[in-house]
């Protein structure tokens, strides 16, 4: 391991106590985000000049003590254990709330005892001055031997200050504590000992951490674990039960310096957050006032971003006539650039309003401590189908894309809940699958028919999307006994106090998710898009130009125009092309589901986008480029035959191809974001195949019992 060329601090804290503020207000826009190594939580990681020279500032996940419950607060623990971690702190500053410090103090003195240089930092002054809470800082300060500074993140009260204590840290030398907050026993001391023997750490209280871990602590070798497993058999090392004694004693130390440190206006019992709890957690009003809530964030992402994504597919669309006007005609290149690697750039821009506007919104309701509510509501009946109560957040936006949906799972912190929200998520119908929906409803029932007052194509949509809400909740219940996780899916969270979002925090989380998008998940959608153009430009042979030879031989005998014609052409291009192959290839597969070849090309272009299928059906049947509506698309498909003269799309194929759309993975998009979030295309692929035997499956019933 190469030695450090920049100081290093370490941003540290409880959920909530608002150490992003902090962290933006220090670094700006000299920020970027990565991951930890090994695992998907978020690293960020920021710069800022102290005493004119560069240190890195590191935002660790919020935590609530050094015995963790879940996966970010194991990656604190991790680092902290191993002194030879990359992301190991030279220092740290500890972000607390100041309107709730009993509860931020656990941690602040475990990492007192690490003998690491902190710099305690008391976050949300304005509030705390509002509830007419005041410290005595020069008391906490002698008490707990730290620096202490009083700031609000969100208004950037004090930030000099901060920045002045921050030079103080890095610079002066660091004196270990007198007196630590914790005493071991006899019988921790004893497995201290073999530890420190073992893995040289210096800390005696990092050690200790390490004999609670070190089942699990990456940095330790077999013959390291070995020796510490024989270690605590040996001295009869109660790890439970020594976790929740240090736990008390370190309550029983800290809690009467904090009473002496602390003054609070009598009578603060019923604040303001508690009177709203007491409605949106209300047992009816409050899951009512949520799905209010998700129902205007929903239609939020349909109204507001429909404005943007027009913009940017008009741009896509002027660059691409611009492109093939300029470009000599019929050329693979000319193709290559305009339908290959511009329609590919197009698929990957046209999705960040809806990203950014989703991720905006929950981002608002996330800063002001409302979600924290919901998660509360939710986290015990979600549970019950091996889910979080964050994945109903995530579940009820996959309506209307599963990409940033999918995205926003970061926040489950459970491994295994996250992956069960991630699978079935996009069995959650989205807005991509409505033009495919809005063709083929109609096949099934006519537009004039109505069910109790209501058109009937009505409810068939709506049956639509209660098939995937309730098959995502059967998946899920099935994948919670399938998937094995050592990790607890229980929950420790605090309900933070009410606030006003902080807009600075919002933009740099917008910003974050957008460019992870970009420049991770859209790698791969221009990867397969490119695959697509080649295996519809190119075919066996010459197949692609006799094909076109015919096509033109064919439309001058039928006295078709030059629209009609260069469409005829496209049809059997198409059908010549190794897509059109690939559809025929598969077609005995396909054929109990009631689709014939054509289908199945729709079905292999439509992985681009769902909503694809129906360009591929229009294409493919030739459909004049004047008359590309929906209305002529479903005249052209209500034509076609199979050979004995029966049609093709009866009421028994739209209802299996609609079952098939509802189901199966058709949208590489989200497969590639599936990989990126998961950091591995083994879950990817694991949920393709068996999104795939799903719609098959509930294809081929569908057709058969209505045939």
């Amino acid at each position: 391991m190469g030695q450090k060329t920049k100081h290093t601090i370490a941003l540290v804290g409880n959920p909530n106590a608002g150490k992003s503020s902090i962290f933006n207000q220090l670094t700006g826009l000299r920020q970027k985000v990565a991951n930890f190594p090994g695992v998907t939580v978020d690293k960020k990681v920021g710069t800022l000049q102290v005493n004119g020279k560069e240190v890195d500032l590191i935002d660790f996940p919020g935590t609530y003590s050094l015995y963790p419950t879940t996966s970010d607060e194991r990656v604190v623990a991790k680092i902290l254990c191993n002194p030879s971690d990359e992301n190991f702190p030279d220092s740290i500053i500890y972000v607390a709330d100041a309107t709730n410090l009993e509860k931020h103090l656990l941690l602040l003195t475990q990492i007192k005892d690490l003998n690491l240089p902190i710099l305690f930092v008391l976050n949300m002054l304005d509030l705390a001055q509002k509830e007419g809470i005041k410290y005595d800082y020069q008391k906490l300060s002698l008490d707990f031997g730290v620096p202490v500074v009083a700031v609000s993140g969100k208004y950037g009260i004090n930030l000099e200050q901060l920045r002045l204590e921050i030079e103080t840290l890095v610079s002066l030398p660091f004196q270990p504590p007198f007196k630590p907050f914790y005493t071991p026993s006899p019988s921790e001391l004893t497995v201290i000992q073999k530890v420190t023997e073992v893995t040289e750490v210096q800390s005696t209280y990092q050690a200790l951490v390490i004999a609670h871990h070190f089942k699990w602590l990456p940095s330790l070798d077999k013959l390291q674990v070995e020796a510490i497993k024989n270690a605590v058999e040996s001295a009869g090392f109660h790890d439970l039960r020594y976790q929740i004694e240090e736990t008390m004693k370190r309550y029983d130390r800290f809690l009467p310096t904090l009473k002496k440190a602390i003054v609070k206006p009598q009578n603060v019992e019923n604040t303001i957050s508690d009177k709203i709890d007491t409605v949106l957690t209300h047992r009816f009003w409050g899951p009512l006032i949520f799905f209010v809530t998700i129902f205007l964030v929903f239609q939020s992402i349909f109204t507001l971003a429909q404005i943007p994504m027009d913009w940017i597919d008009g741009c896509v669309s002027s660059l691409n006539d611009f492109l093939k006007n300029i470009l000599p005609q019929g050329t693979w290149y000319s193709s290559l650039l305009t339908d290959g690697l511009i329609a590919g750039l197009g698929g990957i821009v046209v999705f960040i309003p809806q990203i950014a506007i989703l991720f905006f919104l929950l981002s608002l309701l996330e800063e002001s401590g409302y979600m924290a509510r919901v998660v509360y509501m939710f986290d015990n009946l979600m549970q019950k189908f091996g889910l979080n109560g964050r994945s109903l957040v995530a579940m009820v936006s996959g309506g209307a894309c599963a990409i940033p949906a999918i995205m926003s799972t970061r926040t489950i912190e459970n491994w295994k809940e996250r992956l069960i929200t991630i699978f079935v998520t996009p069995l959650i119908s989205c807005s991509a699958r409505i033009p495919v929906f809005a063709v083929l409803v109609s096949f099934v029932v006519p537009n004039d028919l109505y069910w109790f007052g209501f058109k009937a194509q009505g409810w068939i949509f709506t049956g639509l999307y209660l098939l995937g809400i309730v098959a995502a909740l059967l998946v899920a219940l099935v994948l919670k006994f399938i998937i094995k996780s050592e990790q607890s899916s229980s929950m420790m969270m605090e309900l933070p106090s009410y606030k006003l979002p902080i807009f600075k925090n919002s933009f740099f989380s917008v910003r974050e998710k957008v460019m992870t998008f970009v420049m991770e998940a859209g790698k791969v959608i221009l990867a397969i898009s490119l695959l697509l153009w080649f295996l519809s430009y190119f075919g066996p042979n010459d197949a692609m130009q006799q094909a076109e030879n015919q096509a033109i031989s064919q439309a001058k005998i039928e006295n078709l125009n030059e629209i009609e014609t260069q469409d005829f052409i496209a049809a059997k291009k198409i059908e010549a092309s190794y897509a059109g192959h690939a559809g025929k290839w598969i077609e005995p597969a396909i054929r109990p589901l009631g689709f014939d070849w054509k289908i199945g090309i729709a079905l292999i272009t439509s992985f681009a986008a769902r909503e694809v299928f129906v360009g591929t059906m229009a294409t493919i049947y030739a459909i004049g480029s004047s008359e590309e509506d929906e209305s002529s698309i479903r005249e052209k498909m209500a034509k076609e035959t199979w050979s004995d003269g029966s049609p093709i799309y009866s009421v028994a194929t739209s209802i299996s191809l609609l079952v098939f759309y509802v189901f199966a993975m058709q949208c590489m998009s989200t497969l590639a974001v599936v990989k990126r979030e998961t950091k591995s295309w083994k879950w990817a692929i694991i949920q393709f195949f068996f999104m795939g035997f799903l719609a098959y499956l509930g294809s081929f019933a569908c057709y058969h019992f209505f045939s």
